[in-house]
């Protein structure tokens, strides 16, 4: 069974979207091993500058490097100037993640802010949920209900329709 790490920044605030969170990995448990590793946001001030955010960016990048730098990994990198998938393309993904050999895919959700330039380039793929923005709570049960979804059409289950 392949292994999915969600590497996100930040914890979830509200109990909805933890709840949320919740009712996707239990659905997962059939699919795959998940982990979902919330990592230290840095803290920035009110309006930060450009040099603090870039600072930001990359101490928050370095806390992804062990999920990144595994040698038996995918890594893909939530970022808006990432490629779209659809559903079925993103099924794929995993399927043949895990053919080839890949024992865990994971998936790196950044701060408000993003992720580092570095980060990005350390992942073997860049994914845009889409050209709209949404809070990066939000992107995360997004994120796991995509995955769900994938791995139910790998299935041939009947929740993808």
């Amino acid at each position: 069974m392949i292994g999915v790490n969600v590497v996100c920044v930040g914890k979830l605030k509200e109990a909805y979207w933890r709840d949320a969170c919740e009712e996707y990995r239990k659905r997962l448990g059939a699919y795959c091993r998940l982990n979902i590793a919330e990592l230290p946001e840095s803290r920035l001030p009110q309006k930060p500058s450009e040099s603090e955010i870039k600072a930001a960016l990359s101490q928050e990048g370095r806390l992804m490097l062990p999920y990144i730098e595994r040698k038996d990994s995918l890594s893909v990198a939530l970022c808006i100037e990432g490629e779209r998938r659809s559903s079925e393309e993103l099924s794929k993904l995993l399927d043949q993640a895990s053919v080839g050999g890949a024992s865990t895919v994971n998936f790196l959700i950044g701060s408000s802010f993003g992720l580092s330039n570095e980060t990005k380039q350390l992942c073997r793929l860049r994914l845009s949920m889409s050209k709209m923005t949404f809070p990066h709570q939000l992107a995360r049960v997004m994120l796991l209900e995509q995955i769900y979804r994938a791995f139910s059409i790998c299935a041939g289950a009947k929740y993808h329709k």
